[in-house]
Formats: structure tokens, sequence, C-alpha cells
């Protein structure tokens, strides 16, 4: 089965509509799809297996689409899901190139007149890439589905159960797009008595290291959290520093703490995740003056392989408690030697390194004022909700600083809690038959490709990726320490966690190879790309579904 042009065309087609996330024309490309779908016979015949999904609550009014094939042989329950996402980051990166960035063959042939990495020209040099935006994030990936997609339907008499594949968007952004699909395949679980093998995405899979050319095939995706910290400190004139304690100081030591630090990463199986970075940090102070600033914030971007939210949560505070007294004790040498030089005399200072949960703010406040919490926190909600520019990490954040300031303590403390979005991770140990077959299907696929390419099959995806909310923590501590942790979640931040619980599927991403994802060097290798993998991807499928 030759399906290298026909892929590379509809790969093609589809870069050439322009859906940056977030934006209406989103809605461009799941047209195209849905048109594509409806070109083929089966679909003809079967209008009603392709469907439109609407984004929940979405300012912009952005659509997935779900094509469905029923087999007619064998077992007519067993459904294996696809998904691919068809929006993209922003093409503003590629300057005054912005009008050839969803055009591969033409860009391929601009980018000779422009500086790009050395790394970047060889492979434009050696013509085996095609560039574009998009092109491999993920038009490609959706693409390859299409194609497979067409083929199963051409023989429904010989296929044995189901294929859906979800077309989402919004996976740049805030997965919008799969997290209102769950409920659809939940919903379809019910309805039709699907029995769900899988979930398969083939989002993109880049070299690891400088050099590497290995082929990843990733059975299990990284989960995503974001350990966020409010930090009330003292405020002083600055002419009188040591009376004061500076927000800052702790948060520039609890970025130190965590930042790019190993012992934060999970070991699962002898793959580690990526350590914690920071994605913002700032004061709060919004005028300039000489008194210090009184609150800071700070969250980092926290990749997970096994810990679960409530372990994360422990380690958060933990990590906290020993960078504020680090804080302490590094303030209190400061004073003592500022003291000796100019001949005062030297009194420790009073600060005590205090860290709590913003749960367990809710509960100091709450027995303090009882009711009018839930009140305030309400009302603000609902201002919240009104304000446009408001997104979710600020929604939890003007939660945070509401609550900490109807508390009658006003001392230093750092509060942590969770911003969201959230990602669980899915680690596929292969204790549950369909961990087993998934991963024999995945293992005899990779066998049959031959030897022209080094292909590794990993356990964990590393790019956070919509595969996540193919399942959901099934520990009752772990999913409630989220909720009750994160500022406005079920109000500004909607996940069906028990949709996801209620699928609990193993996932794998068999995506193709390219390099410099987001960039405008974005680059698709076509050798292994359109030449190998579609196979791969088909052998897994077949075994999935024989």
């Amino acid at each position: 089965m030759d399906m290298t042009k026909r892929i590379e065309d509809l790969t093609v087609e589809l870069t050439n509509v322009l859906g940056v996330v977030g934006t209406p024309e989103e809605n461009n490309v799941v047209q195209l799809v849905h048109d594509k779908f409806m070109e083929m016979d089966y679909f003809k015949e079967n209008p009603e297996n392709v469907k439109f999904v609407d984004v929940i609550e979405d300012p912009v009014g952005r659509k997935s689409l779900m094509a469905t094939i029923n087999g007619k042989k064998g077992n007519d329950k067993k459904t294996l899901v696809f998904i691919g996402h068809t929006d993209t980051v922003g093409i503003s990166d590629y300057g005054e190139l912005k009008e050839f960035a969803t055009k591969p063959y033409e860009l391929t042939q601009k980018l000779n007149e422009v500086t790009i990495s050395p790394e970047a020209k060889e492979d434009l040099d050696s013509g085996n890439y095609l560039f574009g935006r998009g092109i491999f994030d993920m038009k490609f990936g959706v693409a390859t589905l299409m194609v497979m997609m067409e083929e199963f339907s051409k023989n429904v008499d010989e296929l044995e159960g189901n294929l859906i594949f979800a077309a989402v968007c919004d996976e740049e952004g805030n997965s919008g797009g799969m997290l209102s699909v769950v409920p659809e395949l939940v919903k379809l679980k019910k309805e039709k008595g699907y029995d769900y093998l899988a979930v398969v995405d083939t989002d993109y899979s880049a070299p690891r290291y400088v050099g590497d050319e290995t082929r990843y095939i990733y059975v299990g995706t990284v989960g995503k959290l974001m350990p966020s910290f409010y930090i009330t400190g003292k405020e002083t004139h600055v002419g009188e520093p040591y009376k004061g304690l500076d927000p800052n100081q702790i948060a520039s030591e609890i970025t130190r703490e965590f930042n790019l630090n190993m012992d934060y990463c999970d070991n699962a199986d002898g793959e580690v995740s990526l350590p914690p970075i920071t994605l913002r940090q700032q004061d709060l102070k919004t005028e300039y003056s000489v008194q210090i600033a009184r609150y800071a914030y700070l969250y980092f971007n926290y990749a997970t392989h096994n810990s679960t939210p409530d372990q994360v949560m422990r380690k958060m505070k933990d990590g906290a408690t020993k960078a504020f007294q680090n804080v302490v004790d590094s303030l209190n040498r400061e004073y003592e030697e500022y003291a000796k030089q100019s001949s005062y005399p030297f009194e420790r200072l009073p600060w005590e390194p205090r860290v709590m949960s913003y749960d367990e703010l809710l509960e100091k406040v709450r027995a303090e004022r009882g009711e009018e919490l839930d009140r305030r926190i309400e009302k603000l909600s609902t201002e919240l909700l009104e304000d446009p520019d408001v997104d979710e990490r600020i929604f939890a954040l003007k939660m945070v600083e509401m609550v900490h300031g109807m508390w009658s303590d006003k001392d230093p403390v750092v509060i942590g809690y969770f911003s969201p979005p959230y990602y669980p991770h899915i680690f596929v140990k292969g204790e549950e038959e369909r961990e087993k077959k998934l991963m024999a299907a995945v293992d005899k696929a990779i066998a049959n490709a031959g030897d022209q390419y080094k292909i590794v099959n990993k356990k964990f995806y590393p790019y956070i990726s919509d595969l996540s909310y193919a399942a959901a923590p099934r520990e009752e501590k772990a999913v409630e320490s989220l909720k009750v942790n994160m500022p406005g979640f079920g109000v500004k931040y909607k996940l069906p966690l028990d949709e996801m619980q209620e699928l609990s599927l193993p996932v794998v991403n068999i995506g193709p190879f390219g390099k410099d994802a987001h960039k405008f060097t974005e680059r698709l290798e076509k050798g292994y790309s359109f030449g190998v993998l579609p196979q791969i991807l088909l052998d897994t499928v077949s075994e999935l579904m024989k």
C-alpha cells in the first residue's frame, strides 16, 4: 500500500490553511478536514459518522471534528481512537517571510535567502526536509491519520471493530478541543457499548540531543503541573532594609531551589522527567516608591512521570520551607556583619519560615470568617469571569490574593497552590491486558520496520500533549489535592476528570521525525516520515484490531 504521495499532498494542503491557536481561523482547518472526509465513499454513505464537536464555552466558537468507521467483521465493540491537533502556533517569527510560512515548497526555496542555523542550513541543502509552520507540529500527523482512515474505510467488511478519529483544535493553547471530545467519547461508550483499546496520536518526534538520529515511538506520555507560590513579605523603607522582609528574595530562593533541580525529577523505568523550570516570577507592587514590595508570586512548569498532585504539593511545601529558611539564615548572617561593621548591637531578626497550601489557608480563613469567605469567593469569581483579559493563571492568583487578604495574620508566609493547566501523566506499565496488547503491537511494528533507521520505543512522550486527557489518576487523594489547591477549579478552569477516569486508556505517539517545532525553521524530514512511519502506524493499528 503506497500512501506516500497521498500523505504528502494532504500534508501540504493542510499546511496551506493557517489556523493559529486561539483564533476563529482554527475552524478553517477543521472545515477542510471535514470536507476531505465527506469526499470519501464511506462517509458519503454514512454522513452521520462525521460530526463537529463544539469547544465548551469557547469565546471564539471553535470546533473539533470526530469521524467514525464501523467495521462489520467479528467483534463490533472494540474501538481504537486516533487524535491529531489541527491548530498551530503563530507565524510572527517568520518576519518578512510570513506570507510563505504556510507554503512549504515556496518557503523551502525562500529560506535560502536568509540566515538560518548551520544545522537547519545543512538540512535545507539536503533536500530531505520540508519547511513550514505546522507541517511538523502537526499537519503531517493529521494527514497520515486521515489517509489511514480512508484506507480502512474502503474495506469495512474486513475491519473488526471501530476506528474513531478526533481532529482537535486548541492543543497549543488550553486543549479545549480534546477536553470537549473526551465527554463525547464517554457518551459513545455508553450509547454504543464501545470497548476502547487505546488512544493513538501522531504528534511530532524530534531529536533528544544534538546529533541524535534515533526515531522515537512513545507508549505513554509525560504529565504537567504548575506549582505556584504566593509570597507575603514585610514592607519597609529602603533606608531601614533589615526591618522588612523582601518577598522577591524569597521568590528568588524558591526559584534557586526548584529551577532545573534534578532532585524534583521523576524516574520511572529508567526514564527521567525534565526538571522544573520557572515560567513566571514577579512582585505585585503596582507603583514606584522607596518602599520594598509586600507581595510576589511565581510558578513553574513541573513534568511528571509518576508523581501525583498530592505528592507534588508535599514537595512544594518542603522545598519552599527550605528556601525560606535559607533566606532567613542569609539575612541574619548579613545583618550580623552589617551590625559589626557599623558598631551596632546585633539582635537576631524575627522572621521564621512559614509555608502552607492554599487548602490550609482556606481552612484558617474559614475558621475566622465563616460563610463570608464563600460569598467573597463567589463574588470575585463572577467579577473575574466577566473580564476577558483575566486568564486561568491570573484568576488563580487573584483568588489567593483575596483569600489571604481576609486573614487576620499579616506576618510573612508562602502559600503553595496549583495554577492551571493540569496534564496527567500516563505510565503504561504493561500490567493490564490493554497495555500489554498495545506494547506488543508497537514492538511488532517496530520489528517489521527493518533496520534502515534506529527506532526506539520509550515510555513517556516528552512534549506535553492531548494524550494526557485519555486518563486521570484514580487515587482519591491525588485528584482531591488538585481540586482544593487550584483556585478556580471547576469555575474558570474546567477539567472532565470523571470522564477521563472513565476512559483510563493507554496511549501511544507514533509521530514523524523533524526539527525545530515552534521555530521559523520548523521542518519535517521526508525519508522516515513519509516512507517508514505510515507503515509502522498501519502495522500497529492492524495488530490491535485483528
